[in-house]
């Protein structure tokens, strides 16, 4: 079975492997799951190397599984390097080494922590064509796994919850619900010829402007509050001062 639209051999099949690793698509997950270990305070490098291989995993199959709806389904895109039956393979095999790595969470970290990874795999595997037909969750599907990533990442390594990871959860869940707004109005045009209900699709271009910087300025908001609570640091406010400079501009 040919898996490559593009060349033969292993050479090929590593380049068109590779080429579904989108480092500006997969870094931000994996960061938020990394960040979410470090304010566990204790923390185990296996568990987290496995949780964020679990992570990895998820995004990458989001990113094969996407590619296959919107080349080979839709017929949207102009190309791809996989086959279609390469597509189907290769998200199993993501899929697969998925749920090895919840496997190993289980017996690391419990089953809580093994649990918490789940919806970032299912949030991936059911994007397209599922979640990216409905302006709600095309907006929200992306920052939520990467909310869910931070939490998992901080459970596996504390087994237990505590408010200060999920409300930095909460507030990049929103923030980046809000930029995820700006970044879809960018192809408004392309989505329209296409008939995607993105946000700006639904609203127009000024009513999803208006929707995404009030999202930004609740999750801006929230870090005050938060921080006046002591939940968040004092010197968390700085960086409202720095994202207000930063979307004014932008």
């Amino acid at each position: 079975m040919h898996i490559t639209r593009h060349g033969s051999g292993g050479r090929a099949t590593v380049a068109a492997l590779a080429s579904q690793v989108h480092p500006v698509f997969m870094l931000p997950p994996l960061a938020a799951a990394g960040f979410g270990a470090v304010l566990a305070g204790e923390f185990s490098l296996a568990v987290a190397g496995v949780h964020l291989a679990a992570m990895f995993a998820a995004v990458y199959t989001a990113h094969v599984k996407d590619g296959y709806v919107d080349f080979h389904v839709r017929g949207e895109d102009d190309d791809h390097p996989l086959t279609a039956a390469g597509c189907r393979l290769v998200v199993r095999a993501a899929s697969v080494a998925f749920f090895a790595c919840v496997a190993a969470l289980w017996w690391l970290a419990g089953p809580g922590a093994a649990a918490l990874a789940v919806p970032a795999w299912l949030v991936a595997y059911h994007h397209a064509p599922q979640l990216d037909t409905n302006p709600v969750t095309t907006t929200t599907g992306y920052p939520f796994g990467i909310a869910v990533a931070l939490v998992g990442g901080y459970y596996a390594q504390a087994q237990s919850l505590a408010v200060r990871p999920v409300a930095f959860a909460g507030v990049l869940l929103v923030l980046l619900s809000g930029v995820k707004v700006v970044d879809d109005a960018q192809d408004y045009d392309y989505d329209r010829s296409i008939d995607k209900r993105s946000v700006a699709v639904v609203l127009g271009k000024p009513g999803a402007r208006r929707l995404a910087y009030g999202l930004m300025a609740a999750a801006m908001g929230c870090v005050v509050a938060l921080a006046a609570l002591a939940v968040f640091p004092p010197s968390a406010v700085a960086a409202v001062a720095a994202f207000a400079v930063v979307a004014r501009f932008a």
